[in-house]
Parts: structure tokens; sequence; C-alpha cells
């Protein structure tokens, strides 16, 4: 897309709002990267086609491995991110998400999709959450590869990391504490995203990011940096989320209808 300078300016805000709100709950923002690039997709082009699609596809998932990268490396330093807890979700997830990357949908379906997906995610958000050691759940190999994988395709096919799914069904699962699952999301969100990317590029739906798309992985490395660092400190975790959520329920509805209508 060619953006006039107002739009994109409002744009690199929104983007650089998003990383700071999603780094500091653990995720990298994918969701809500595509939901502000469907919007204004559906507003500059109503009859955009597959190629671009594909193209704000790849640049959700750049930003969310932007994100998600500096959190992994903190949570893989402080011996959060166990391998043998963490392996059976990648190992099934990861090819999945190829698989749903190389798959082309149609304008309508995508849109549907992306909205009802955005709704679905925007609900566990809502919810507190109360997860530690001593209520955790054992969940078999196949049982966490099924999940892993279920959510991958999904990541892939839509353009997002799918640590938004994963969490919330973790902790309502009482899986492991908290600081794991988001280690867990944290990493889930960075091997599907490059899964999903590498799908895109080998099936020639996507070559590379156009010059406008690096300043908003600019404003996505600053925001999430800030969030990291600096926003959990001020603002209770349990705002932000809700906060999100309900920005993120208002645009999948407003996607959702645009695209019924």
């Amino acid at each position: 897309m060619s953006l006039d300078p107002s739009t994109y300016l409002l744009l690199l805000f929104g983007f650089f709002l998003v990383a700071t709100l999603y780094s500091s709950a653990g995720f990298g923002g994918g969701s809500s990267y595509l939901a502000l690039l469907g919007l204004l997709l559906l507003h500059e082009n109503p009859a955009a086609n597959s190629d671009q699609i594909a193209s704000i596809k790849g640049l959700a998932l750049i930003c969310n491995l932007v994100v998600v990268g500096g959190s992994s490396v903190v949570f893989y330093r402080q011996g959060l991110l166990k391998s043998k807890l963490f392996l059976p979700f990648v190992v099934f997830s990861v090819p999945l998400a190829f698989w749903g990357a190389t798959l082309r949908l149609d304008y309508e379906v995508f849109f549907i999709l992306l909205g009802t997906l955005l709704i679905i995610a925007a609900i566990p958000l809502l919810v507190s959450f109360r997860s530690d050691e001593k209520s955790a759940k054992t969940l078999s190999y196949l049982q966490r590869g099924g999940l892993g994988g279920g959510i991958g395709f999904l990541s892939g096919l839509v353009g997002i990391g799918g640590g938004i799914f994963l969490a919330p069904i973790l902790h309502l699962m009482r899986w492991e504490s908290a600081q794991k699952i988001a280690a867990l999301a944290s990493f889930f969100i960075g091997i599907n995203s490059l899964a999903a990317l590498i799908g895109l590029w080998g099936s020639a739906q996507w070559n590379s990011p156009q010059p406008q798309d690096w300043g908003l992985v600019l404003a996505v490395l600053l925001g999430g940096q800030l969030g990291v660092r600096w926003t959990t400190r001020k603002i209770r975790p349990l705002i932000i989320r809700r906060t999100t959520a309900i920005l993120v329920l208002l645009v999948g509805i407003r996607i959702l209808y645009q695209s019924l209508n």
C-alpha cells in the first residue's frame, strides 16, 4: 500500500502503541497489526487481491518477530525456556504454520476469518487468570503437540504468531506458572512467525518489505522495548490486558461487519 504522510504517521503511532501494550503482556501484537492494516486495506482498496493480503501478513509477522525476539532472550536468561516442556508445541506447530502460510485465501474469506479470530482472541484477555506451580496440570506429548499444531496452522493461515490463543488456553488449564506460560507464548510466537514468513516467501506470495514498512518495523522495535522496560512498572498488567482486549474486540467486530456487508 502507498500511504499519504498523515495516514502513515497515524499508522506509525498505532504500531508503536500496539507493540508497547502487547510486549508488556508478553505478546507480539500480530493480531492488532493485522487489524490496523486490514482496516486500512478495506478502506483504501475494497477489492484487494491475494498479493496485497500476503503483503500485510508478511509485515505483521516481521513485526511479531521484532517484538518477541527481545522477550525470548530475557526469558532464556531467566531459565524459563524449558525445552522438554516446550518442544512438543513447537515440533508440531512449525510445519503447520509453514503449511498454513502457503495457502492462498480469497479476499472475503481472509477478512471474515481475521475478524472472527480477533473477536475470539479478545474474550480470554478480558478474563483474570490465576496460575501457579501448585495447581499445574500435566499435558501429554500428543496433547501439547495437538494444541500447538492447531494454533500453528491458524497462525500461518492468517498471519499471526498464535501466542494470543495459546497463552489463555494454558492459563485456563492451569498448565504451568504464569512466567513459564509467558515464556512459551513469546517463543511460540517467534518460531511460528518465522515459519509462516518462510512459507509466504517460498510460495511466491510475498517477496520483501516495502520502504514504508521499515518505518513500521522501527516503530514496533521502539514500542516493544518501552513495553518491556517501562510500562509494566507504571501500569497494572490487568489494565493493559483489558484495554488491549477491548481494542481488539472493537476492531474485530468492525472488520467482520465490513466483510459481511
